[in-house]
């Protein structure tokens, strides 16, 4: 190589040299040893010889040799020093042999600072090499609460059992993520195909998704990557032609811009206002455009009491919305057989269907994958907590209800014990028993809420219950026509073990549904979306119509008007279930009394009030039926692990 090529490699150096002086940065190779001065070390580790990916040798050990090289590594020092002569010809070396001498370094943080063979890596980042080997021993941080150890103590897990280094996430929680996304177990060690395999598919999504201008995004391939594959195939990376790469990248960008922000999910919390109209404007207007809506549920609604609830929902709108809406309803759509329910979604949009509800969280994947294939179809989930862009989701506060109904169980039972029936532990469920304790605990603070779930394996509930005397019990919300039974609701057991209904939570969905369809009509839907870069989330509750309780007539009309007078405050916004003080099972959650949850951390609850007696179950504990569900939008420590 001539000193021409030196020449070229020192330009490189000053151009970068100017750009950092420009904006205020240090112009030389970072020192790790000043790093460190300002780091607890926990401990060191070696890593013996390893390969380095050159993008992440990013500076020096010490400052001996700092200044002779600008940050991108390119040398700053005139062609006629020995420093230039030696480079030159360590540059012919690593041409003709390639690398013969393993480079020795420190890692940190997943970065890598040399203390040894600087103008080696300094030629091979000027050659465009890929990567050099070199004896590695990596500094360990102590953990702290910090962003960035935390996702590298994540990837120092990965790293041991996959020997992966070449990959870097900007969110916590992300590596995990990507073992489940691509159907490996934690601590399972992969093999040398396993890893060859996950660099060619990564080598070629983040080619792809760089030249689309995601180097120019904050987030990393590695985040995108993931992002992808949570939709489409990961293990059809290989195989994928570049183009259509490049068409599905393109259509999901929203979803990389999304990962961008801080917050990805806006909440909204009440029905928006639809636009005035004067009177000119309502003289000329041609009325609402004509809607299709299909509903899809998962299984029929004369056997399932949720896909029921949601029937009822779609007969309201088509009552109330007549010949201005048109709407169908396809039951029975496996939502693990994934083609079968794109299959149907594909069917309802080709025969003109251009809103489609889909009732159920397992449905979710589908409906993300037909809503970025069909941009101009407005599709909605039924679950909570969706951090993406090309689907809106839809839920209802079903713990303000619980609430009203734990403050009811708390004044009437007589031996303070009340039982609680619980189904499946995903998000949203835990405020609702939280609340019910809660509302009980209000009334009568000696009062215990026995926590069951009727999706745990090997349980028999009522014979729990009967041995520790509880007889209010709270149960599922709703019932079929096909299984009528009286143990809905909040009920009491009378002396022959029959029920007696006091009160029941109602989801109202066809006053939800209403809603929804109206903001659509009316333009409102648009306005919603003030933030193009997150997901919408409804989130709506007695306030908005979509969540009552039904008192019996059997309840003391004292009981009756402290539900109302409860009712009103929490519609009214001046109370909520979770303001003041909070304890859980593990001590204070919230030590303010001036201070109220914000409705993410209701959404996402994971422990469980004092009064309670129970616990979240784990994965291993559920009924196979029930994984899926939990799967999805599980919140139990195992699931956040």
């Amino acid at each position: 190589m001539s000193i021409e090529d030196y020449d070229k490699a020192q330009r490189l150096g000053q151009k970068e040299y100017r750009s950092q002086v420009s904006r205020g940065n240090y112009p030389y190779l970072p020192v790790l040893d000043d790093i460190l001065s300002h780091t607890e070390i926990e401990t060191r580790v070696d890593l013996g010889l390893i390969d380095i990916p050159l993008e992440l040798i990013v500076g020096t050990s010490t400052e001996g040799r700092t200044t002779a090289f600008a940050r991108n590594f390119m040398p700053l020092l005139k062609s006629d020093t020995e420093f230039a002569t030696k480079w030159t010809a360590l540059s012919d070396h690593l041409l003709e042999e390639g690398q013969r001498d393993p480079i020795i370094a420190f890692e940190f943080m997943n970065r890598y600072y040399v203390v040894e063979g600087n103008k080696r890596v300094s030629v091979s980042k000027y050659l465009n090499s890929i990567s050099l080997y070199g004896n590695v021993t990596r500094y360990v941080p102590k953990k702290t609460d910090d962003k960035e150890v935390l996702i590298y103590y994540e990837y120092m897990d990965f790293y041991n059992y996959t020997e992966i280094n070449y990959i870097w996430f900007s969110k916590v929680g992300s590596f995990p993520k990507l073992l489940k996304a691509i159907s490996k177990n934690p601590g399972e060690v992969w093999s040398q195909d396993e890893r060859t395999f996950f660099r060619s598919c990564y080598l070629a999504f983040s080619k792809e998704f760089n030249k689309a201008g995601g180097d120019k995004l904050k987030i990393t391939p590695a985040d995108a990557m993931l992002a992808y594959i949570t939709i489409y195939d990961y293990e059809a990376l290989i195989d994928i032609p570049a183009a259509d790469l490049k068409k599905n990248i393109t259509q999901m960008w929203d979803e990389f811009l999304m990962l961008c922000e801080d917050e990805s999910i806006a909440l909204v919390m009440q029905p928006t206002e639809e636009p005035k109209k004067n009177i000119l404007t309502k003289l000329i207007s041609p009325g609402p455009a004509k809607l299709r809506a299909a509903f899809i549920y998962d299984k029929p609604a004369k056997e399932s009491s949720w896909a029921y609830g949601h029937e009822l929902g779609r007969m309201h709108v088509a009552q109330v919305f007549k010949d201005n809406l048109e709407t169908c309803c396809i039951d029975n759509v496996d939502p693990f057989n994934e083609a079968e329910t794109l299959e149907t979604l594909e069917k309802v949009i080709a025969d003109g269907y251009n809103v489609i509800f889909t009732t159920t969280p397992q449905l979710r994947s589908a409906s993300l994958k037909a809503a970025i294939a069909h941009p101009n179809v407005k599709i909605l989930n039924c679950s909570l907590n969706a951090s993406h862009r090309y689907i809106r989701t839809y839920y209802g506060r079903m713990y303000e209800a619980k609430f009203l109904t734990g403050a009811i169980a708390g004044a009437l039972s007589e031996n303070n014990r009340i039982g609680y029936i619980a189904d499946y532990p995903i998000y949203g469920m835990a405020a609702n028993i939280n609340a019910f304790a809660l509302g009980a605990k209000m009334v009568n603070p000696r009062v215990k809420v026995y926590l069951e779930w009727s999706t745990v394996k090997n349980r028999n509930i009522p014979q729990y219950f009967k041995d520790h005397g509880v007889s209010y019990i709270s149960n599922k919300e709703m019932i079929t026509p096909q299984h009528l039974s009286r143990q809905f609701g909040l009920y009491c057991l009378d002396s022959d073990d029959t029920p007696i209904n006091l009160a029941m939570p109602v989801w109202h969905w066809g006053v939800l549904y209403e809603k929804l369809i109206r903001s659509i009509m009316s333009g409102s839907w648009k306005s919603e979306d003030t933030n193009s870069n997150q997901a919408l989330n409804y989130w709506w509750g007695m306030s908005a119509g979509v969540i009552d309780v039904i008192c019996s007539q059997k309840l003391p009309v004292g009981t009756k008007r402290l539900v109302e007078l409860l009712k009103k405050s929490i519609c009214s916004g001046d109370f909520n279930p979770f303001s003041g003080v909070l304890y859980s099972q593990n001590g204070v959650v919230q030590p303010s009394e001036h201070e109220t949850l914000e409705p993410e951390d209701i959404m996402k609850m994971d422990w469980l009030a004092e009064n309670i007696i129970g616990s979240i179950p784990s994965l291993d504990e559920l009924k196979e039926e029930a994984k899926p569900i939990v799967l999805i939008q599980g919140v139990s420590e195992e699931e956040k692990e």
